[in-house]
Formats: structure tokens, sequence, C-alpha cells
């Protein structure tokens, strides 16, 4: 009989392999259907559906086709880009983290920042809208100095 933690890490392992075989899947699915090719793809099954109208009466069956098709496509697409887009993000998020731990002298409690509640965020903004109002105050006054030379 195995032990708890054994069965707990081949569960760990089926739902990461499960996690890593559809990440692999959500990227090539984003590469070959955000492809040019896969657009012209859409624009030719459209084309025939169209032009197949006359044959079918344009029955409520012919539209029912391209119907759900389109929803079915819509429906699996939003997972995929969701996935793509959280991956994404994720990647964004280190790299900056990794660049306001890098450059002494930043605020490092900027890390994780999409941790902060939504009045933090608010707060954070003031103050940087308060930094960039200084500073455009300076960069116009050392332009009227600049001028008066």
């Amino acid at each position: 009989m195995p032990s708890n933690n054994s069965a707990k890490s081949e569960e760990r392992d089926f739902f990461c392999r499960v996690r890593d075989r559809f990440r692999h899947f959500a990227h090539r699915s984003a590469e070959v259907l955000g492809s040019a090719w896969a657009f012209i793809g859409a624009i030719f099954i459209i084309a025939v559906w169209g032009l197949t109208g006359p044959a079918f009466y344009f029955s409520d069956t012919w539209q029912l086709i391209i119907n759900t098709g389109t929803t079915i496509v819509t429906f699996l697409m939003v997972f995929l880009i969701q996935n793509t887009q959280n991956r994404d993000a994720k990647a964004m998020h280190l790299k900056l983290d990794e660049l306001i731990r890098a450059i002494q002298g930043a605020r490092n409690r900027l890390v994780d920042l999409e941790k902060l509640s939504d009045d933090e965020l608010k707060g954070l903004e003031e103050q940087f809208t308060r930094v960039r109002n200084k500073a455009a105050q300076r960069e116009s006054e050392m332009d009227a100095v600049e001028d008066e030379d």
C-alpha cells in the first residue's frame, strides 16, 4: 500500500503533466491560429459557406452550421487566449520585478504590486502623479532658464 505522500506526488505529477501539455498546446495553437494563414483559412470557410447558401436555399440548417461552428471556435479560443495572456502577464511581472530588485534605490515594495488592494494602488498612482507633476514643473523651469540665456 503506497503512502499518502507518494499518492499526492503521483497526483501532482499527473496534474503537472496535464498543465504542461495544455500550456504547450495553447502556445502552439496561439502561434498557428494567430497567423495570416489561419485568417485566410477562416475567410475561405466563410466564402464557401456563403457560396453554398443558394444550393441549400439559405435554410435554417445552413445558417445553424456557421452559427454553431463559430460559437464552438469562439468558446475554445477564449480559453487558449486567456491562458496565453496569463502566462505573458506573469512573465512580464517577473521581469519587471527583477528589474526593480536589481536597480539600486528602487522601491522594492513595488515588487508584487499586482497583489495590492485597489485603495493601495490608487494611493501609489497619486504618488506617481505628484512625482510626474514635479518633474514636469522642474522641466518647464529649466526650459525657461535656457530661454533666458
